[in-house]
């Protein structure tokens, strides 16, 4: 599985949407990062997407959960480390944080999914929204390209039936350590309202619902999300300041 990784120290983890590639996590975020040392940061491509080939294994949403878990723990072994998804990847991130809690620092969740079944998600109109130049060349950039490099025919199986795309054991549990949820008000494709089903999973949560912002934030709201973003990082930090000697995290 491809993935790019930059930087040293504690691990973060960032997944992208459905069929999306890992370039464009990877450019919205790595500003963040450019004066706050002590990160390693991986950005990955899930089978059948970017860079990475298809895993003929795979033919649902746990198959695909499984195969990144595996990644992650090839990669940052027994280590604790921060996790970020956006869209589906949201909801590997929350399948992940219900598999193996006690490693996660942080979970930073991104335009999640929440609900598989899109005749069941709770959807703003779209009347809002503007689709600015600058919305048009972050869909020349990345997801057009992404779009051209993933294998549909093996993303379609799985996303075609509510079964296949769900996973099977539900990803709600309670996780006592900073979060933070971003969702778009005008986002058509996963809704704002959804993800605050789910706050009280998640105590340590700030939640956001950026106006004029879609499915494919940030665009116009970039300064604000990075800024989101950096907070989030900020209380992990501090969270880990605060490990008593014996060294576990006093808000697991």
């Amino acid at each position: 599985m491809h993935y790019e990784s930059f930087g040293t120290g504690r691990p973060v983890v960032f997944l992208p949407g459905w069929g999306g590639a890992n370039g464009e996590g990877r450019d919205v975020h790595e500003p963040v990062f450019s004066d706050r040392p002590g990160w390693r940061r991986i950005y990955v491509d899930p089978p059948g997407t970017g860079r990475s080939p298809v895993n003929p294994s795979i033919t649902d949403q746990d198959g695909m959960l499984a195969a990144i878990a595996g990644l992650i723990d090839e990669l940052v072994g027994a280590e604790p480390f921060a996790l970020a998804g956006t869209s589906a990847g949201a909801l590997h991130a929350r399948g992940i944080v219900k598999r193996d809690r006690a490693r996660v620092l942080g979970l930073l969740l991104r335009v999640p999914g929440i609900v598989v079944d899109r005749s069941e998600r709770t959807l703003p109109s779209g009347d809002y929204f503007v689709e600015s130049p600058a919305w048009r060349e972050k869909q020349r950039l990345y997801y057009d390209p992404a779009e051209e490099q993933a294998d549909l025919e093996f993303l379609g199986r799985i996303q075609a039936d509510v079964a296949t795309y769900s996973l099977r054991e539900d990803p709600a549990t309670r996780f006592e350590r900073p979060t933070l949820i971003v969702t778009g008000r005008e986002d058509t494709m996963t809704g704002y309202a959804d993800a605050w089903s789910i706050l009280d999973d998640y105590p340590r949560a700030t939640y956001v619902a950026l106006d004029g912002e879609d499915h494919d934030l940030p665009v116009g709201s970039l300064t604000v999300y990075r800024a989101l973003v950096s907070d989030w990082l900020d209380r992990i930090d501090d969270m880990i300041r605060t490990r008593p000697a014996g060294g576990t995290v006093r808000s697991l």
